[in-house]
This record gives structure tokens, sequence and C-alpha cells, in this order.
């Protein structure tokens, strides 16, 4: 789909991401896209074959070499490895660990914007991560980047039984060569740190029926 609507949604670590890009695609019939699965995804496909994410070479060949394919279900965009979505494992503490070190090995962010981008075939999409509006899509006009303070974000991932530095993550992902965390040209920037799922994607729907002339509810 050519003329496809994408609403980049990117931010820190435990800034709501995945949560407000759901409703927000939920509210406007749009499909949702989760890029940190993929990469995290790729992660767990490293540990399971036991290859060393610290080596870039070895991840990026792996990268290169596995045998993956997109699929629409239920208004969301999975990445299947040998037919396979491996839902729960993705979201292990393990993963967490390597997920960083996997994400900045320049030539999986080349494969990831690539696979990213393919994406457009199944329709409007509602895509969050950390370079969608810098790197993914940097052509898209509805670019959104959420932030809360630090605190409240090791509070919402403690809450989730998650134990991770986050100052650290951010510093990983934003110092990184290839892609780094960063807000992009031109984006609306959402500090949610007092506000819930519900005011902080309502905040994201109103505008987008705003700019794309729909009525508001």
């Amino acid at each position: 789909m050519k003329n496809a609507i994408v609403i980049a949604i990117d931010g820190t670590s435990a800034s709501g991401k995945s949560t407000n890009a759901r409703l927000v695609a939920n509210a406007l019939d749009f499909v949702y896209v989760d890029t940190g699965a993929m990469y995290r995804t790729l992660a767990w496909y490293c540990l399971k074959n036991r290859i060393d994410f610290h080596d870039a070479k070895l991840v990026a060949n792996a990268c290169r070499r596995w045998k993956t394919r997109l699929e629409c279900v239920g208004g969301h965009v999975r990445l299947m490895v040998d037919g396979y979505f491996p839902e729960k494992e993705i979201r292990t503490a393990e993963v967490s660990v390597a997920v960083s070190m996997v994400a900045a090995v320049p030539k999986v962010r080349d494969w990831m914007k690539k696979t990213q981008r393919e994406c457009i075939q199944f329709g409007n999409l509602v895509m969050e991560g950390r370079d969608i509006g810098t790197n993914v899509f940097p052509e898209t006009d509805y670019k959104y980047y959420l932030d809360a303070h630090l605190e409240e974000r090791t509070k919402r991932r403690a809450a989730e039984g998650v134990n991770e530095n986050l100052a650290a993550r951010d510093q990983r992902d934003s110092q990184r060569a290839a892609a780094p965390l960063m807000i992009a040209l031109g984006a609306r920037v959402i500090n949610n740190s007092n506000m819930t799922s519900e005011q902080t994607s309502g905040m994201i729907i109103a505008d987008m029926k705003k700019r794309l002339g729909k009525p508001a509810d």
C-alpha cells in the first residue's frame, strides 16, 4: 500500500510505547507493529542457538541467515522464525539483557529497517520503537516521542516484575553508532510521568483525528 499512513511512536524504555501504540492502533483501526519485539526475537534466536550476542559479526551473520517471515494476526504484525512466534520467550530477563547488544549491531539495524518498512504491505500502521521517526520511516508526518521521569519508568518496570537498569539502557541506546535513540525532527514530545495510558493515547488519538479530518468522539 503506497499511500498507507505510518504513525511513528518512539521513546525511552518503559515510557509506555507498547501500551499506547496498541490503544492508538485499536482506536484508529490501524495495524500495530512492535519493532522492539523484532529485536527481542533476534536476541532470543541468538540465545537459543548459543550465538554469542557480544560478537557483532556472529550476530550479523545470524540475522542474515535466519528464516523469517512477516505475518499479520489480529491487527498485530509478528516476525515469525521458522514458522514460530516466540511470544513469551522474548520477554525473559535473559533476552532483556541481550537485546540492546544485538540492537547496536549496524548490519542488524539495516536488516530490521528493511523488514520493518515491508510492514506497509499490511496497510496503515502504528509502529513503535526507538528509531521509527528518525530512521525507519523518517518521511512520515505523524511522529510522537514518549518519555517519563527515570524514577517513574523504573517503577513501571518493577511492577512488571523486571529489574532493569534503565539509565544504562537509555545511555546505550542513545550513544550507539547505528540509528541512536533521539527525538525525530517534527515529533510531538509527550512526557507521561503523571498520566495514565488512556490519557497518553487519548492525546495522540485526538491529534491524529484532527490531522486526518476525522470526527472526534
